[in-house]
């Protein structure tokens, strides 16, 4: 490690085949906890190259605990994290409504590295038992229209890494991997990233894959729709900047989609949104990144009528049943 960290002070960078061989001896436990937090820190002081995005995650795929979901056509609504916004668990939400919308839903999650509550932090809280079993994610997916996978349990050297990346607490290449190793390689994904360079290499990535896919930035930092401002949204076909209004109906202040101070307070605030008991502002933004992610889907003509379906979801209960049938799995 020492020579490759020399290399990189150096103002070098990694080709693909390099940057997977490191990512697959930090699974092996190769390296110390220094080293490897000295060598996520290289990528803090400048941009990541595609080439070394593709080598790790090629890794990371390599080694990843395969998941069949037999067939099924299933989405994933998933934020890079990093932008420090500490918003509630939007993209969670989003999911239970796209999966009470009739959409199936594969959620990739992991504790918060850079928030107070990650998707994994609030399901835990919640009662939903962590399992890489195939069987009891396949009868999720098929019964109640979703399935959790926590990253560590398929991902060995996010396992290694995860305590490393909760001390250091800040943004690193990891949250930009998340999205694209989920390991049930969802067909239609949905991805919120923090910057627009992000968005620029997500593009490039996911254009060499089958996948149809549309990327979410909120041009205000959020790695989401936040509906505090213009969001700009790239697909297989071409991008855009939508507007608040046009996206959740109004605009909404940072303070009103705030995730609270602790994991226990990010679940209280999950689950009252869920029950139909949410601000309107915690409505409005939920509602439109599960739109938008149903619109992904190809399944709606227009965005008004997955917007309907995200809004009959959530006020009908659908999306708070399809919670509760997934935790009486458990």
């Amino acid at each position: 490690m020492k020579k490759i960290l020399q290399y990189l002070f150096e103002h070098k960078t990694l080709t693909r085949e390099a940057a997977k061989e490191v990512l697959l001896n930090i699974s092996k436990g190769i390296y110390s906890d220094p080293e490897i937090a000295s060598f996520t820190t290289v990528f803090l002081m400048r941009s990541i190259t595609i080439p070394e995005l593709q080598g790790f995650r090629d890794a990371l795929i390599e080694l990843c605990v395969p998941v069949n979901l037999n067939g099924n056509e299933v989405v994933d609504i998933v934020g890079t994290g990093g932008d420090g916004k500490n918003t509630f668990n939007i993209s969670t939400l989003s999911c239970f409504i796209v999966a009470g919308a009739g959409q199936k839903v594969a959620k990739h999650g992991n504790y918060g590295a850079t928030s107070i509550s990650g998707s994994s932090n609030v399901m835990e809280t919640l009662g939903y038992r962590f399992s890489n079993d195939n069987k009891k994610l396949l009868k999720e997916v098929e019964e109640v229209n979703i399935c959790f996978m926590h990253a560590p349990l398929f991902h060995p050297a996010l396992k290694v890494v995860g305590p490393i990346r909760k001390n250091l607490g800040v943004r690193t290449f990891f949250n930009m991997l998340g999205p694209m190793v989920n390991p049930a390689l969802p067909n239609i994904q949905m991805v919120g990233v923090y910057n627009l360079e992000m968005a620029r290499i997500y593009s490039y990535l996911l254009q060499q894959s089958d996948a149809r896919f549309m990327i979410i930035h909120s041009l205000e930092g959020y790695d989401e729709i936040s509906l505090t401002g213009d969001t700009k949204v790239i697909t297989n076909t071409g991008e855009q900047i939508l507007s608040a209004e046009y996206l959740g109906k109004r605009t909404v202040s940072p303070s009103s989609i705030y995730g609270g101070s602790s994991t226990d307070e990010a679940a209280k605030i999950f689950l009252k949104i869920l029950q139909g008991e949410g601000t309107w502002s915690q409505n409005a933004v939920v509602m439109a990144n599960a739109a938008m992610a149903l619109y992904a889907t190809g399944r709606f003509k227009n965005y008004e009528e997955s917007y309907a379906a995200s809004v009959d979801s959530l006020e009908s209960g659908k999306a708070y049943q399809i919670f509760q049938k997934l935790i009486n799995l458990q």
